[in-house]
C-alpha cells in the first residue's frame, strides 16, 4: 500500500499526466494483486492513501472475481474515487495435457476477450445502477454493438483491448458505426445512450 502511495506521489509531479488508474485487481502477480481489489475495506484504505498523495483524478480499476461488485465499487467511492474502471480480467487457468501441469508460470492469469463480455456488462450494470461515479467500461469489446451494450449499461465511456490484437482498425471502425447508429436512430448525443439500459437511470451523487 505504501508503494501505491509513493508512486502516486511521484507521479503527481510529473507534467503531461491527466490522471492515475490504480490497478487495485491485477490476477497476473503473486503479491498484492488480488488481495487489494477484492477486500472492501483494503479497497478504501488503498484509494485514500493514493488520494492523500495526488491532485490528479484517481480512476480505480476493479477486479471481477469477487462475489458483490457494488460493495466494492462503493469502497472505491468512500476511499475517493473519481471514477471507476471495469472489468479486470477474470482469473483462469489453462493445463499442459502432455506434461501434465499448468501452462501458465504463475498458475493462474486474466482472461481477456470475448468470452468475458456478458461478465463485464453485467458488473457495469450493476455499479452503474448503484454508485453514482463516472464508469470506463472494458472487458471483451470488439464492436460497435458491444460499446452501444457498455454505454446503455451505464458505463460513460469505454476501452477496447484485446480485440485490438485482432483487428488494429477496431476502434476507428466502432466510431464509424457507432455514428452510423446514432444516425439512423436520430440520437443527437452520445450522452443520450448513457444509463439508458437502467430502470432508473443513472443515480445522482449522493443517492447511494
Amino acid at each position: 500500500m505504501e508503494e501505491y502511495a509513493e508512486l502516486a506521489r511521484i507521479l503527481d509531479g510529473q507534467s503531461g499526466i491527466a490522471g492515475l488508474e490504480l490497478n487495485i485487481s491485477c490476477p497476473n502477480v503473486k503479491q498484492g494483486g488480488l488481495q487489494f481489489g477484492t477486500d472492501p475495506v483494503m479497497v478504501e484504505e488503498l484509494v485514500a492513501a493514493v488520494k492523500s498523495q495526488t491532485s490528479l483524478p484517481v480512476m480505480a480499476k476493479l477486479s471481477p472475481n469477487v462475489t458483490d461488485i457494488v460493495a466494492i465499487a462503493r469502497a472505491a467511492e468512500r476511499g475517493g474515487a473519481d471514477c471507476l474502471s471495469l472489468i479486470n480480467t477474470l482469473l483462469g487457468m489453462a493445463i499442459d495435457i502432455e506434461n501434465r501441469k499448468p501452462f501458465l508460470a504463475n498458475t493462474f492469469g486474466g482472461l481477456s476477450g470475448p468470452a468475458i463480455k456478458p461478465v463485464a456488462l453485467r458488473m457495469v450494470y450493476q455499479v452503474a445502477s448503484e454508485v453514482p461515479l463516472p464508469i470506463l467500461g472494458m472487458g471483451g469489446i470488439t464492436n460497435t454493438r458491444d460499446v452501444i451494450e457498455f454505454l446503455m449499461a451505464g458505463a460513460t465511456a469505454v476501452s477496447i483491448g484485446t480485440a485490438n490484437f485482432v483487428n488494429p482498425l477496431v476502434t476507428r471502425e466502432v466510431l464509424d458505426g457507432l455514428r452510423d447508429y446514432m444516425e439512423q436512430n436520430q440520437i443527437a448525443s452520445v450522452q443520450e445512450l448513457i444509463g439508458a439500459a437502467l430502470p432508473h437511470g443513472l443515480p445522482k451523487k449522493g443517492s447511494a
